[in-house]
């Protein structure tokens, strides 16, 4: 729901640490192939206008999405002008979506997606199969399975970093596609149980048998203070906070 919530006065929603103000979580992965920087998203949730304001984003070259809930989902209307501008170079923004997550986008977007749309305006965009490996603008993406409450979801790895978010559980099978990590994010909503996202104790268990460098918790609920919380954690885990980045490796190119 973000950071302040609606409605809310606890510690955390007035909090005056500029890491305790939350948007919804998203990703972008940036880096030059083919002679011009390239730009990834993963997920567009309510909030991806005002983020892709505040870090100044003209181009998106390809989005991959998690699932189809709403604070994932509820931006992508927000990808029109800057897919205009990918139009005009000739092709669509394609979107990489499981079969589940592409049945809401089209319902939810009908208006873009039916055969029968007439909106001049529409997002440039097409919907894409996410097979378990992608190659994007030379960089492989794994869809790494997990859970979300009985859903079953999709995280990503792309070289040495995954990004897991609304986790509930991590399948045994998928351990296996995140050895070698350098970072991972996972998500870690509270302290208390919740029936579909992981406490922060289940994250730090799973970060410290996944083994990467650096763990990065995201999708935090308003329960959770950044300097408090980051206290009680071990010192290669971390709450991640609005506009944190730092360098990654891609790996080797794919074709």
């Amino acid at each position: 729901m973000g950071v302040p919530t609606l409605g809310c006065d606890c510690a955390v929603c007035t909090s005056s640490d500029p890491r305790d103000r939350r948007l919804r979580p998203s990703i972008l992965l940036q880096w030059h192939h083919d002679g011009r920087d390239r730009v990834v998203l993963i997920d567009t949730g309510p909030d991806f206008r005002e983020q892709a304001l505040r870090n100044k984003l003209t181009r998106v070259d390809a989005v991959f999405y998690t699932h189809g809930h709403a604070d994932h989902i509820f931006g992508l209307d927000d990808l029109r002008p800057i897919s205009f501008t990918v139009a005009r170079e000739g092709g669509r923004i394609p979107l990489y979506a499981s079969a589940e997550t592409e049945e809401t986008l089209r319902r939810v977007y009908d208006y873009t997606f039916s055969p029968d749309a007439t909106y001049p305006n529409r997002p440039r965009v097409q919907i894409e199969p996410l097979n378990d490996s992608i190659c994007a603008y030379g960089v492989e993406f794994l869809r790494v399975p997990i859970l979300h409450g009985h859903q079953q979801i999709c995280g990503f790895r792309f070289g040495r970093t995954a990004y897991l978010t609304d986790v509930s559980d991590i399948p045994e099978e998928s351990f296996a596609l995140l050895r070698g990590l350098d970072h991972v994010v996972l998500s870690a909503l509270r302290h208390k149980p919740h029936p579909s996202h992981a406490t922060v104790e289940q994250a730090v268990g799973w970060a410290q048998r996944i083994g990467a460098k650096h763990a990065w918790l995201t999708h935090i609920a308003h329960e959770l203070g950044h300097e408090e919380t980051n206290t009680n954690l071990p010192p290669n885990i971390r709450l991640a906070y609005d506009q944190l980045s730092f360098s990654i490796e891609l790996g080797a190119a794919c074709v």
